[in-house]
């Protein structure tokens, strides 16, 4: 089965990019996840968890993301903000 990407994710050679923005002072912070040496294999599915920290406020959040093997993102999720559109990127 062919999926398209989630649009708030960008894929690059070895890593997939996003911003989010924080709850708390609505700060962008820009994220890549490398597809080599942050993701973990649960069962048929790549996982991966990072905690974010806004260089300007110190605002924190923590990124969830399940991908398919050819990393194709199936489920993101952001505690303490939310994920941007590639679209509405700065």
């Amino acid at each position: 089965m062919f999926r398209r990407q989630d649009p708030r994710f960008r894929e690059e050679a070895n890593a997939l990019l996003c911003q989010v923005r924080t709850d708390r002072h609505g700060e962008v912070i820009r994220v890549r996840l490398s597809k080599t040496s942050e993701m973990s294999l649960q069962g048929s599915n790549y996982f991966v968890r990072k905690s974010l920290v806004g260089p300007k406020t110190l605002d924190n959040a923590t990124l969830e993301v399940t991908m398919t093997r050819s990393h194709k993102v199936t489920n993101a999720t952001v505690d303490g903000g939310r994920l941007l559109a590639a679209r509405d990127w700065e």
